[in-house]
């Protein structure tokens, strides 16, 4: 294993969990906080926050399957797969008390590891995320982006994203037919796609894995066994992973506090960005420092 600077020097790394390679990227300073990317299948170049950089020592995980990281054998991308990876970077890293965020299916992989993981971790940041990654979650977020398209009735990406988000599977066959799926459905992810895109273009680099299978999940009834402080941040308007899945998180985990961002999507941090940056830093300061104080 890696000294603890070396694990946590800036840029790129790669180590090796049970034959696969398990990469992440390192950028900022402060208190160490691993970030996953969401998807599943989306690596974590999207999720680069300077702001938080600015505070924060980010641990940007390549998900396995993704990216830098190894496709997984077999297949199984389940939400506890996930989380042994996450844990093998806890280890790997060996910071006292880091921070996690996850943002979206990376979310459920963070509340997994959470709850897993008592005494572990300093925090946790659930970042537009439910609790739950089954049927229910898909036919509220078929209900959401049905009336996201009729919010933007007089927009002709609207209506072709809720067309091949209803798709699904159908239009995804290949690597080129998932980004182009993936790149259609974009403009639902947003409160306003017109306005966010125009300064802040996004691009998603999804990995493609015919053999992937993601499985279902819920921690719906094991909220309660998360003892990190934890602070869940939402959008008004995101389709896939709406409020009402902060507010079941915010009242099923003890130490929870909520804030909603009115005027953002499932991508506040390019949405509504200080005041992303502004809530968590307001979290960060409500924690308790580590033994042996802020790690590097």
């Amino acid at each position: 294993m890696k000294a603890i600077n070396d694990a946590l020097g800036p840029g790129r790394h790669v180590f090796d969990v049970d034959g696969m390679r398990q990469s992440y990227e390192v950028a900022g300073n402060g208190r160490v906080c691993v970030v996953h990317s969401g998807g599943p299948g989306i690596n974590s170049d999207y999720l680069r926050m300077p702001l938080l950089e600015e505070h924060l020592t980010m641990v940007y995980i390549d998900p396995i399957g993704t990216g830098k990281s190894s496709l997984l054998p077999g297949g199984e991308y389940f939400v506890p797969t996930y989380a042994y990876h996450v844990e093998a970077v806890l280890d790997h890293i060996q910071a006292p008390k880091p921070l996690i965020l996850g943002h979206s299916h990376g979310g459920m992989v963070a509340l997994e590891v959470a709850i897993r993981n008592p005494n572990r971790l300093g925090g946790l940041i659930a970042y537009d995320t439910a609790p739950v990654y089954n049927a229910e979650l898909l036919a509220e977020a078929q209900r959401q982006i049905s009336a996201y398209a009729q919010r933007w009735a007089d927009r002709p990406e609207a209506g072709r994203a809720a067309r091949a988000w209803a798709a699904g599977d159908q239009r995804r066959q290949d690597a080129a037919s998932e980004r182009e799926w993936f790149a259609e459905i974009l403009p639902a992810y947003f409160a306003d796609y017109r306005r966010t895109i125009k300064d802040q273009p996004i691009s998603l680099d999804v990995t493609w894995d015919p053999n992937r299978h993601n499985g279902s999940w819920s921690a719906a009834d094991r909220l309660d066994a998360i003892d990190a402080p934890a602070l869940i941040i939402c959008g008004a308007f995101d389709f896939v992973c709406p409020p009402r899945w902060s507010r079941q998180m915010q009242a099923g985990i003890p130490n929870s506090v909520l804030v909603e961002l009115t005027d953002s999507g499932h991508f506040g941090y390019q949405e509504q960005p200080d005041d992303f940056a502004a809530a968590i830093v307001k979290f960060i300061a409500s924690l308790a420092t580590p033994a042996g104080g802020v790690p590097r």
